[in-house]
């Protein structure tokens, strides 16, 4: 599968919240994330567009590769392989699968933290069951709204014309300040 989203920043929350009420949208649990990004030993994931992350959601830890994003017409539009695994119940924290890295000379680079809400429709039972769209309060950085796709096909014509479902929801959501920048790299530089 490929993940295809674009991140927009958050100005009105409970008019984009009203917005998927009506437009039928289940709203999810309050998940509280700790995504502890890697860096490679010999591979620079900055410059290959890559990351390596332990996510906790809750107390229950996933590990997450992010393959190289896509070259997109439009630089908002973020579409790239993701590959997730859970390490729960025998490593739920995650401290098993983080001592590993470390063993085999990946680094912490940071663990971002952020409130995450998801929003989405029932399958076969609506026009955007394939959506996701999350609210994230990110510590440090800013509250901000995803629109998620996953696609099966990575052809171009099938990423783009997902890209352009994407803008179109965003329009009628009231989303309109697209951000290309990732959660880490928008942390790192307020530091």
């Amino acid at each position: 599968m490929l993940e295809i989203e674009t991140k927009y920043r958050l100005h009105d929350e409970p008019r984009l919240r009203n917005e998927l009420r009506k437009l039928g949208a289940i709203e999810g649990e309050l998940e509280r994330h700790a995504d502890t990004y890697f860096r490679h030993p010999s591979r620079d994931f900055v410059q290959t567009r890559e990351a390596l992350r332990i996510r906790d959601v809750n107390s229950v830890a996933s590990v997450t590769y992010k393959g190289p994003k896509m070259e997109m017409k439009d630089a908002a539009l973020k579409a790239r392989q993701e590959i997730e695994w859970c390490l729960a119940p025998g490593d739920a924290d995650g401290s098993q699968m983080q001592r590993l890295l470390s063993a085999l000379g990946f680094t912490s680079v940071a663990t971002v933290r952020k409130e995450r809400r998801s929003f989405s429709w029932p399958e076969n039972s609506h026009a955007l069951a394939t959506f996701t769209v999350t609210i994230d309060h990110v510590e440090q950085v800013g509250a901000f709204a995803e629109i998620e796709l996953l696609v099966e096909d990575s052809a171009a014509d099938h990423v783009e014309a997902a890209g352009q479902r994407i803008s179109d929801l965003a329009g009628r959501l009231g989303l309109t300040e697209s951000v290309p920048t990732s959660y880490l790299t928008m942390f790192l530089a307020g530091r």
